[in-house]
């Protein structure tokens, strides 16, 4: 016998029929005696369903009219060339990007060995979250080899994107070295930042992105909203 609570597997039901394109952004969701009908519970918990894909910003509801979906879960691809601002434009998103906080520091004997740097070599961190369409969709951290980059903290500060701040820094061009993506539960900051559910599943990216002589220039943590993203892995 299953131990998932009805309201969940009714919220995950809906969350697929959304993630499939059975509903699309802006379509009316059965109402919720349908639901409940559908799957034999009664309305408080076809709500408490809802009430779930709301939080998460799936859904949206009116009074007196229904729920409706809010948004599908955006087209995200991760291959050699992984350029956020390009990915969104191309899904039909409008990015946008918030600074959570930035440090320079030392780099831990991990990061150190990662960026192919010397120990106790100086390194930039950045934390930040990414929208799209004004929604999170993503939080992140990035770690740079400040030594190897001069003036990309105050490149970085202009708001224009990664790509703009590593060219000012002295980096032509880069691309993906590795990516592993594995499964997550959101833990109470997350949910926070990313205005989801505590124990909301999240996809965690860990990457390392190298300039055209293979040399690191940023390696990076990313956590993005299971329901809101589909990664998709190309060559």
């Amino acid at each position: 016998m299953s131990n998932t609570p009805l309201w969940t597997a009714i919220a995950r039901a809906l969350r697929a029929d959304i993630a499939e394109g059975r509903y699309a952004p802006g379509d009316k969701l059965p109402t919720e005696a349908q639901l409940a009908e559908r799957h034999g519970v009664n309305r408080h918990t076809v709500r408490h369903a809802l009430s779930a894909l709301v939080e998460e910003g799936l859904v949206r509801t009116r009074r007196g009219a229904g729920a409706f979906v809010a948004a599908r879960p955006t087209d995200y691809p991760i291959g050699k060339r992984v350029r956020f601002t390009e990915n969104l434009r191309r899904a039909g998103r409008m990015p946008g990007r918030d600074v959570l906080s930035t440090e320079i520091r030392v780099a831990t004997p991990e990061e150190a060995a990662v960026l192919d740097v010397a120990p106790g070599a100086r390194i930039f961190v950045s934390h930040g979250r990414s929208l799209a369409d004004g929604q999170p969709l993503a939080m992140s951290e990035s770690y740079y080899p400040l030594d190897r980059l001069p003036g990309l903290p105050e490149a970085l500060a202009e708001g224009r994107g990664v790509t703009h701040a590593l060219k000012a820094a002295g980096v032509r061009d880069y691309t993906r070295a590795s990516t592993r993506v594995s499964a997550v539960l959101a833990t109470a900051t997350q949910a926070v930042v990313l205005q989801v559910r505590e124990g909301a599943p999240l996809l965690k990216t860990t990457s390392l992105n190298v300039d055209l002589g293979g040399v690191p220039v940023e390696f990076g943590r990313t956590w993005f909203s299971g329901d809101r993203i589909t990664l998709t892995l190309e060559d």
